[in-house]
């Protein structure tokens, strides 16, 4: 899975044009960032910036960022309505994908010790990267602002986790750490403010006060009435959506209106949504109505339909999942060639793409053609019996075959890290060894590829063998040539595993997973021929 980690950095700017499109500009600048938002408000003096990307990409570019607001703005004649205490005020990093919150508290410290040692600016913790119980939260870090710096910075519960601990008049603190995304989530009621508020408080983490706590973990919840929309809402904020995601809001709200004799009418999202919790949603809602849905796509529609989410406004999946917005079309060059230059390209005087990726590739097609026996027999009326065999043994067919499809790249790139460790200095005993440790890494890594496209293909065979028992027999052909091509795949694939095998230098390793790929190649062999036997029976 792709790492993707958000930052949320905030200036004490928020008028000034030029600031504000230089510090975009710096974020722009870096590779393998994406900036999603810029937020400025007039009278706070402040402006909220939204960038994505790797760990790495995103820690440069959010030094890059600060060190040009440091440079550009004085906080000794700065005013605003918002709390502030530098000029860089607050630098969250937020896990989006593929990644840790301990990922994001590690890139915080990365951040946090570039800006302390290189530009000279006080840099506190906090959330989840700060240990002090005293300085945990933004508040209480941010207390007395940027006034209060002066008097507070030599004391020694305050010393700075990096910089200098002295009062930097022009550029005040930061504050950086790691939290969990937040999600804006407002949910639409054809009722009164009141009403609206009294759902909020019966929802609400904090509820009505400690006596009375709602019902809701790690959610924030007001209610107001919107005059745009001639409605009130429960306006939400989920700090964590993986503890309460929006269904769950959603669902809860509903029927608190209902119970109350009013309307919800759908909901709307304030911002940007990771693809997990839409897809946690859709889910849900699969489960709870018995659905068969397996494309992406129309998992998202379900979630859009469900919550209510075009009605104040047309929701735009590609411009509100995080995901969605910064897909790259290069990540998978050779499984979106079409066949035809696919093949032509192996068929160069080129070693890659090769027998790995042909392999996964045909592997890929097998689990494919026995899905494709499935979906022939699902909804089909002469088969509406077998509609629940079915369900269940698509599924996993289709899911292998989505995850095989990548694996024609990834063969193909495995060589990268064992290609670059070869490039590695090694004129000192030091600098041998360490090259020779990245040069099994990269060689493992080369292995574990194949070896992955050997896992997933063997986790087809069982749906393979229940569809050539009761699936459509028109497609008996299918399924055969699914089955062989899925063997074929296998063994393509066990080859590239022993090709690099006598460079491995760990015995154990490489006893363990020659032992593995046997067995699975072994399998694939009679579970081949139990599909074709099985179809011959039938004719």
């Amino acid at each position: 899975m792709r790492k993707i980690i958000e930052c949320v950095p905030n200036i004490s700017e928020g008028r000034d044009e030029k600031i504000i499109n230089a510090c975009s500009d710096a974020v722009r600048a870096v590779d393998g960032v994406t900036l999603l938002d810029v937020d400025p408000g007039k009278s706070t003096n402040r402006t909220v910036f939204t960038f994505v990307g790797d760990p790495d990409s995103v820690v440069e570019a959010a030094f890059q960022f600060a060190k040009t607001a440091y440079e550009l703005i004085d906080m000794s004649k700065h005013s605003g309505a918002h709390p502030r205490m530098g000029a860089v005020d607050v630098v969250p990093f937020v896990p989006v994908a593929g990644v840790t919150t301990e990922d994001c508290v590690e890139c915080s410290k990365q951040f946090g010790k570039r800006v302390g040692e290189e530009l000279g600016v006080p840099v506190y913790l906090y959330e989840e990267a700060s240990n002090n119980p005293n300085r945990k939260s933004l508040s209480q870090i941010r207390a007395g602002e940027y006034e209060g710096i002066k008097d507070k910075i030599s004391k020694k519960e305050w010393k700075p986790d990096f910089g200098p601990q002295e009062f930097n008049a022009k550029s005040g603190a930061t504050v950086t750490g790691a939290r969990f995304f937040l999600i804006a989530y407002n949910v639409n009621i054809l009722g009164t403010k009141e009403q609206a508020h009294k759902i909020a408080l019966n929802i609400r983490e904090q509820g009505r006060g400690p006596k009375e706590p709602g019902r809701l973990k790690a959610i924030k919840a007001i209610g107001w009435y919107v005059d745009e929309y001639n409605m009130a809402q429960v306006s939400i904020n989920l700090d964590n959506y993986k503890i309460t995601p929006p269904h769950i809001v959603f669902e809860e709200c509903t029927n608190d209106a209902k119970d109350m004799n009013l309307a919800a009418a759908g909901s709307e999202l304030v911002g940007l949504i990771p693809l997990e919790a839409m897809l946690l949603a859709a889910e849900y809602y699969i489960k709870k109505e018995n659905l068969f849905i397996l494309d992406e796509k129309q998992k998202i529609r379900l979630v859009v339909e469900r919550l209510g989410l075009n009605s104040v406004s047309p929701f735009n999946p590609d411009k509100r999942i995080i995901e969605y917005m910064i897909r790259e079309s290069n990540t998978e060059p050779l499984a979106s060639l079409t066949v035809r230059d696919f093949v032509e390209l192996v068929g160069t005087r080129t070693s890659a793409p090769g027998g790995g990726s042909v392999s996964a590739l045909i592997a890929a097609l097998g689990a494919a053609l026995g899905a494709m026996m499935g979906w022939m027999s699902y909804g089909n009326k002469k088969f509406e019996h077998l509609d629940k065999d079915m369900r269940r043994l698509i599924a996993p067919l289709n899911e292998n075959m989505k995850i095989l499809i990548p694996m024609i790249d990834a063969d193909t790139n495995a060589f990268n890290d064992y290609m670059s460790a070869m490039k590695l200095p090694k004129e000192t005993t030091a600098e041998k060894t360490l090259r020779e440790e990245k040069m099994q890494e990269g060689l493992k890594k080369a292995i574990n590829v194949p070896l992955s496209v050997m896992k997933f293909s063997d986790a087809c065979w069982e749906s393979m063998i229940e569809l050539a028992k009761i699936g459509n027999i028109n497609s008996a052909s299918d399924l055969a040539v699914g089955a062989k091509s899925l063997e074929t795949g296998i063994w393509g694939a066990f080859q590239n595993v022993k090709i690099n095998m006598p460079q491995i230098t760990d015995d154990k390793y490489k006893s363990s997973v020659l032992k593995e790929g046997e067995e699975i190649l072994s399998r694939a062999e009679g579970n081949c021929e139990k599909v074709v036997k099985l179809l011959g029976e039938r004719d």
